[in-house]
Order: C-alpha cells, then structure tokens, then sequence
C-alpha cells in the first residue's frame, strides 16, 4: 500500500513542476553593474526588489547559457549580501539543476544540488514560521520541495521523492490561497500546466486514469491561452511558459510554426545550451527544414567532439542522427549518411540507452544501405540488433525478419557454390 501510495504522489509531481518555473527566474533586458543592494529590511520581498531582479538577470542568463561559473560567483555574491535569505542557496541549487539536465542518468552534482535545495528549505522554512503570510517564503519552499521530488524521482528514490512532492503540494495549495502580489503572474504558469496536462495525460495514458480520478478536470485550450499569456507577460516564468508552449505545440494537433518560433527564440537567446540547440534541431527535422537543421546539428556534433560543457553522448545521439538524415533525404548521398547513423548507433550504445528510436532507425538505414551494397554480413549485424532492441517497432521487426529469411537463403546457395 505504501508502494502505491507513493507512486501516487510521485505522479502527481507532474503537476507540481509548475514550481519549477524557477529555472527562468528574472529575465529582464537590461542589466546593471553590481549596485548596493537594499537592506532586507527595507523590502517587502527580495525577489520582487527591482535592484535585486537586475542585479540577478545576469547570473540567470549565464545559467542558462551554461556559463556555470559566471552564474555561481553572481549567486555567492548575492549569498554573501543575505546569507539567511533562501533565494541564492535556490539558485545555486538552480545552477547544479542545469548541469544535470542534458544527461539525467549522470549523478556527478546530486550532492551539491540537494545541499543547496536543503538549504533553501531551512531558511525559507525559518521566514514561514516567523510570518506564515510570507509569499516569498512559500513560492521557495514550493519550488525546493518540487525540485528534490523531481530529482529523487528519477533516481527511482520513491519514498523520498513522495515525501517531497507531498511537501510541495501543500506549499502549492497554500499560495493559491494567499492575495495577489507581484508573484501572481507566474501562477498562471502552473495553471497551464495543469490545465493542459490533466487532459493530455488521461487521453494518452489510459493506464494513469486510476491515478488521475483524484485531480480536478482540466482544459487544454485554456492551459495554452495562459501558458501564452504567461510567456508574454510574466517575469519569473516567461522562459519556461516558452519551454512548454514548445513542446505542446510541437506535439500531436499542435502548431508546428508557433513551436519553431519559439525554439529559435530560445536557442538564440542561449546558445550554448545544449538541450536548447538539440530541441530545436528536432523540430527542424521534423519540419523538414534541412539547410537550416544541417547547420544547427553540425554545431551541435561539433560541440560534442570538442568536449563542450554539457554537450555529451546525448547530444550526440540526436545531431548525427540528423545529420544522417540530412545527407540521405535531402543529399542522396548514402556514404556519407552511414557515416553519421554510425555515429548515431556508437553514441547510443556508449550510453546504453537502446530503447532509443535514433538508434532503431539507424540502424535500419545503415542494414537497408549495407543489403543494397551486397554486404549481407554487415546487414545481419544491423538486423540482429533490431531484433533484439526494437521489439515495439513492428514494420522495422517485419523486415528485420524478411531479411533474415533471405540470409538464411543466401548462405545455403553459398554453401552449396562452395561445395561444387
């Protein structure tokens, strides 16, 4: 029962990343030189301070960026001004968060991360019990809470990650009930979220419906008005509203365009993030758009084999893949194609991650290639390998299976031609 109980609450994390809004904190155009910064004291709430939002912004864009040093020395600085103020040890934590996020299974800054978080929670925790209408002090313990839930859960700790998100949810409940402020926009970010994805997850996963009896129904139409609300008029939580808008609109009944503006945008504004750069490459694959999808996997390939910050085996995966088919559907020209699908193949195996649709489709293109040269042995490999990782792939099993019926033929007339 607890093990139920537990995924439960895990599943309804979901839900609760709407705290993690966070990651976009402070965007504004402009940015100043480090100012004095106002006595705690003197304002109402740090994060709604305009000296404060200003001085942030940087850090938040080198965050983003991945310039993790440049945003870590902008947070201590603000850390060294309020030491007892949960807001920098969040972002600090922030910081590790993104470091984690182009390749998940990596646990190299889990330990800084859930530092920080816990940190966050003592002294925001501490403001709360001091002023329980505190806002701010909320809005942290929420997004903390939701970010360790989020982390424990995809390292499959349940029972932490049900504590957690049992601790942010009811930090969530408490700010619907608080009066508006200047953090009331970014509400609408979870709004959204919720509204669209209740309904999108009952009508895609039938097997979470005795899960999800216990929400209150939703509305898609009107989570995307306030995501595209909350993308053009929030401060806090622009940049995620803008992550998630891309992504609904880019699935199935989405709009495509809407989502490639806004992919571009953000690959634009930060292009060293490699989770970016790879997202946008995906829509325009999908889009077909191959000139420009040849030079934004190429930087991202290249960016790899430098050893650049954050680009690894993942991203990898995804521009060789794209490459390959760029060279076959839009150059016809196959060498080079297997080429790359090679690549694509070796990164995903150097991760081991082959439930991976890239590496079912390389594989594909270069047994389909390899047969057509009349090299049987090598398209054996690539179907072999099909065979055994693509089980849910029926079309790439049945013709795995067709060749393999004609690989038996040709070896037996080999024999035969030997033998004579």
């Amino acid at each position: 029962m607890l093990d139920v109980l537990n995924i439960k609450l895990y599943k309804r994390s979901f839900f609760v990343i709407y705290f993690i809004i966070l990651g976009s904190l402070f965007k504004v155009n402009s940015v100043c030189a480090q100012a004095a910064l106002p006595k705690i004291e003197d304002v109402d709430m740090l994060m709604t301070n305009l000296t404060v939002q200003l001085e942030i912004t940087s850090g938040i864009d080198a965050m983003y960026n991945f310039e993790f040093k440049v945003a870590e020395g902008q947070f201590n600085w603000l850390k060294h001004h309020y030491p007892e103020h949960p807001l920098p040890y969040f972002l600090l934590g922030l910081n590790q968060w993104w470091k984690i996020v182009p390749n998940l299974e990596k646990t190299d800054y889990d330990k800084e991360f859930f530092s920080y978080m816990d940190s966050a929670i003592y002294y925001a925790d501490k403001m709360h019990k001091e002023d329980k209408t505190n806002q701010e002090a909320v809005f942290i313990l929420a997004g903390s809470w939701a970010f360790e839930g989020r982390l424990n859960g995809e390292r499959h700790n349940w029972t932490r990650a049900a504590y957690s998100v049992k601790k942010a949810l009811g930090y969530f409940d408490k700010l619907k009930q608080m009066p508006k402020t200047d953090l009331s926009p970014e509400l609408l970010y979870g709004d959204g979220l919720y509204n669209y994805y209740v309904e999108w997850l009952k009508e895609n996963y039938k097997m979470l419906r005795t899960v999800l009896w216990m929400f209150d129904s939703g509305d898609k139409e009107l989570g995307i008005e306030q995501l595209e609300t909350c993308g053009k008029e929030a401060f806090y939580t622009r940049i995620e509203a803008m992550y998630y808008l891309m992504r609904v609109h880019s699935s199935s009944g989405g709009k495509m365009i809407r989502a490639l503006q806004i992919s571009e945008y953000l690959y634009e504004k930060y292009p060293n993030n490699p989770y970016f750069q790879r997202y946008y490459a995906r829509l325009l694959y999908y889009s077909g758009r191959y000139p420009q999808l040849f030079k934004v996997s190429k930087s991202l390939l290249d960016r790899v084999d430098e050893g650049m910050l954050g680009y690894e085996e993942m991203s990898g995966r995804y521009a060789s893949f794209y490459l390959g088919a760029y060279y076959r559907d839009y150059m016809a020209d196959s060498k080079t194609a297997d080429h790359y699908y090679g690549r694509a193949v070796d990164f995903v195996e150097d991760i081991g991650d082959y439930g991976s649709g890239y590496y079912h489709y390389s594989l594909a293109a270069l047994a389909k290639d390899a047969k057509k040269e009349g090299n049987y042995e090598e398209a054996n490999k690539y179907y072999s390998k099909i065979l055994t990782y693509a089980a849910g792939r029926k079309k790439l099993q049945e013709e795995a299976k067709k060749f393999k019926k004609e690989y038996k033929k040709i070896k037996k007339s080999r024999k035969k031609a030997e033998k004579k």
